[in-house]
């Protein structure tokens, strides 16, 4: 009985194709949106997570999340350094500046300032140059994603292509000269702005005239020492807040969730895919069991059991979801491998969401095969002869 479900199911092959294409695109929808905005969460600590040596962030206070950083006073530094279980503590600067191009338009960038003597913070793949060639006079590294995007050397005739920055080019930032030793690679932040590597000293002369420049004490804690006990006592000697490198990605997670309607627009998609997908498959499906009725009823008047003709239209409904899950997820998974080293929209997919998915796209077809055993279980044997 089960090969004859198939063949029913095989033999109408427009509705066979309409209900694959339905779920595929209801499961391409409920990928998507999600991997898109696990990309963006992402996004908003990128900076923590690629400053991966530090087990503790020191900051004032009145931080809420990573990139609103409050300046504090340098002599914080040696305070810290003080406590006991802080094995070091070196000094990080984040602030946003103005870059001249070569054709006089300014752009805003980050700008990180790393400590002069061990360069701590800066970035863990290098494609051109050398961290520690920042020692040299004026010296900045560019991320990847700036030097081809906004900060490549305009093109000189309009409409052309522009050309990307390369080591040995020159920036100004605020009216002062900065040379390129290095090109690296860093994740793309949430407000997408390129990123510029350079000394402590060099950055805080790059900055505008302010009393405090110090953004960020970086942190490492003794061998054998409890974060949290260490992260207590930073806190309790300094009046600052100090927090582990997970606790203050969760603190940033956080407050762009609770500040911004990122989470409800993207869901908002979601749920519309999950309805068009139930809608639309359990509509086909359902006009696809009634152009086989008459085949039901013949099954019922031979004295077929309804338990089996539950199971037929089961099999037809897990097959076709089956199947088009499985396309949808396919082309998710392209579309995330060919944007994965882009600046762009990109996307996170990992085996929670597709398990997510999956199970919608099951509560899908089981909702079109229960509307459609409905309707079989009520047909009277007799109609097949009238």
């Amino acid at each position: 009985m089960f090969e004859v479900a198939l063949k029913m199911l095989f033999g109408d092959r427009g509705k066979y194709f309409g209900i694959i294409v339905g779920i595929a695109l209801s499961s391409l929808l409920m990928i998507e949106q999600p991997a898109i905005l696990i990309s963006i969460f992402k996004s908003t600590y990128s900076f923590i997570t690629d400053i991966a040596l530090p087990d503790i962030w020191v900051m004032d206070p009145m931080v809420k999340q990573v990139d609103d950083s409050q300046p504090m006073r340098y002599t914080q530094l040696y305070r810290v350094r003080s406590v006991q279980g802080v094995e070091w503590a070196v000094p990080l600067y984040k602030g946003s500046q103005e870059v001249r191009l070569s054709d006089g338009n300014l752009v805003g960038a980050n700008v990180l300032g790393l400590d002069d003597a061990t360069l701590i913070g800066g970035p863990a793949i290098m494609r051109k140059g050398r961290l520690a060639d920042l020692h040299l006079p004026d010296a900045v590294i560019i991320d990847e994603t700036g030097a081809n995007g906004v900060l490549a050397k305009p093109a000189t005739t309009p409409g052309g292509k522009s050309t990307p920055l390369q080591v040995g080019d020159i920036l100004e930032i605020n009216d002062k000269r900065a040379r390129i030793v290095g090109i690296a690679k860093a994740g793309v932040t949430f407000q997408s702005q390129p990123i510029i590597y350079t000394t402590y000293t060099r950055a805080t002369g790059y900055a505008l005239s302010q009393r405090n420049l110090l953004s960020y004490i970086l942190v490492k804690a003794k061998a054998g020492v409890s974060l949290s006990e260490v992260t207590r006592r930073i806190a309790h000697d300094t009046g600052l807040s100090a927090r582990t490198a997970d606790d203050f990605k969760t603190m940033t997670f956080k407050y762009v969730l609770t500040t911004s309607s990122i989470l409800s627009n993207f869901g908002f998609v979601v749920v519309i895919g999950f309805i068009v997908g139930a809608a639309v498959t359990g509509q086909i499906f359902y006009n696809f069991t009634l152009d086989n009725l008459r085949y039901f009823a013949v099954f019922k008047a031979m004295g077929t059991a309804d338990r089996t003709l539950r199971r037929m239209i089961l099999l037809q409904a897990i097959l076709v979801g089956f199947i088009g899950f499985s396309l949808g997820a396919g082309a998710a998974a392209i579309f995330a491998t060919v944007t994965r080293d882009g600046s762009g929209l990109s996307m996170t997919m990992n085996w929670q969401l597709l398990l997510g998915c999956g199970i919608a796209v099951a509560v899908i077809v089981l909702f079109a095969a229960l509307i459609s055993v409905r309707k079989v279980l009520r047909l009277e044997p007799a109609v097949v002869f009238k």
